[in-house]
């Protein structure tokens, strides 16, 4: 089916919803074996699979290139090749990790005799608008599955034949193991009518996640009737301490930005301690623009690098940016109490980190940075539900209320209280 005969297909959502919120019904009953082998039968499907798979991402990857996007952001946002062996071992993680639906949070007996349970239960139907990167369409449909949630699926019109071909792949294993293929649907059009749409159905809809740039999350806040978690944007910052040491400092430096440029938990901003930074930075622009990194400069740390052409003076905004590419902030401080006050400032409650040798830093840092991921001598690369042991997850919190930082299996349940009595009435 070419592009824009998808582009054009009509979608009846509402019928989605519908067929969704029965599917949620039917797993509910399902049990923790049979989800996983479930699980298992996908991994299987995706390895066996591959080929098929891969030839659609082709087909996304040929499309990106035609319409001049960035290789970096192809790399790391649309290309699967590379990353099928690592989502096909996520969703083995996913089925080996315990099942939370059903989890007694709280058990007590009260003095009149009522027994109170607190117990994990499904949130339902989930409704994921994400942009490039189609292995969440793997993570959301099977962290949904395990949690017993159904899910509808919006992802990008770029990567739009390799989500068709992945979901195809997930319908068929659930139908051959009597689960509701409709558990997992993907809105077969690139249309963005769609997505208001898609915020607009909240008799079938329990929560949205948005995963995508500022633009996409400040969309459906405005637009929802349905509640909206948001994440994934991240002006991620390392500090580098007066006394950290500068040898291991660098090359954690170098992961931090140069891994995977263009995805939420790089480094944006680099700050270093004034005592340190005629030392680290000179090191910091050889190492890292070996490896193509721009950087622009705070006025101090261009009186240390200034002179370097890939060094260029920081721009109003720079600070603010998440750059998606090879370009990096620096920026000289005076101590750790500047740099938790230009997080503050600057930053997105994504994931932050500081390199010290002295504890008493490290504790100031990881308490007074309100950041959903907190790092002390650690790349803020590991802000990801694998890297976590998590299996996978469907995004990056940076909201407080209900899920903050990698959202996974528990995640994705709520509660309900259950109260039992021996025909107990209330005085």
């Amino acid at each position: 089916m070419a592009m824009q005969e998808i582009v054009a297909e009509s979608v009846d959502l509402r019928a989605m919803g519908q067929s969704a919120r029965m599917a949620a019904a039917a797993l509910a009953k399902k049990s923790t074996q049979e989800k996983n082998a479930a699980l298992l039968a996908i991994a299987a499907a995706l390895e066996a699979g591959t080929d098929e798979i891969l030839a659609a991402n082709q087909r996304d990857l040929d499309l990106a290139a035609e319409n001049g996007i960035d290789p970096i952001w192809i790399r790391d946002r649309i290309a699967l090749q590379k990353r099928m062996p690592s989502i096909i071992a996520d969703v083995r993680k996913v089925a080996e990790l315990p099942d939370p639906v059903g989890e007694v949070m709280l058990d007590s007996t009260l003095e009149n005799g009522l027994r109170l349970m607190k117990r994990r239960t499904p949130l339902g139907v989930l409704g994921t608008i994400y942009e490039s990167r189609p292995n969440v369409t793997v993570d959301i449909s099977t962290l949904a599955l395990k949690t017993s949630n159904a899910v509808i699926l919006r992802g990008g019109s770029d990567v739009l034949h390799s989500n068709l071909k992945l979901t195809e792949v997930l319908q068929g294993v659930l139908a051959q193991h009597d689960f509701p293929p409709d558990a997992i649907q993907t809105i077969r059009s690139a249309d963005r009518r769609y997505v208001g749409e898609m915020l607009r159905l909240h008799e079938y809809i329990d929560m949205i996640i948005p995963r995508g740039g500022n633009g996409l999350h400040s969309f459906c806040r405005e637009n929802s009737s349905i509640p909206v978690i948001t994440g994934g944007i991240g002006v991620c910052h390392i500090f580098v301490d007066a006394c950290a040491d500068l040898d291991k400092a660098l090359p954690l430096l170098n992961n931090a930005k140069t891994q995977r440029p263009a995805v939420c938990n790089s480094m944006e901003t680099l700050l270093v301690h004034e005592a340190v930074a005629s030392q680290l930075l000179p090191r910091v622009v050889d190492e890292l623009g070996a490896a193509g990194v721009e950087f622009h400069a705070g006025s101090r740390a261009l009186d240390i690098v200034g002179g370097d052409t890939r060094v260029l003076p920081a721009l109003a905004g720079d600070f603010d940016t998440e750059w998606y590419n090879l370009t990096l902030n620096l920026k000289v401080v005076a101590d750790v109490d500047a740099a938790i006050a230009h997080i503050a400032r600057h930053g997105t409650q994504h994931s932050d980190s500081i390199l010290t040798e002295t504890p008493r830093h490290a504790e100031k840092f990881l308490n007074e940075v309100d950041s959903a991921a907190v790092y002390w001598n650690a790349s803020t690369r590991f802000t990801d539900g694998s890297a976590m042991g998590m299996g996978a997850e469907v995004a990056i919190s940076t909201q407080k209320l209900h899920a903050r930082g990698p959202m996974a299996l528990e995640e994705l349940t709520t509660y309900k209280w259950i109260v039992k009595g021996d025909y107990t009435i209330r005085p």
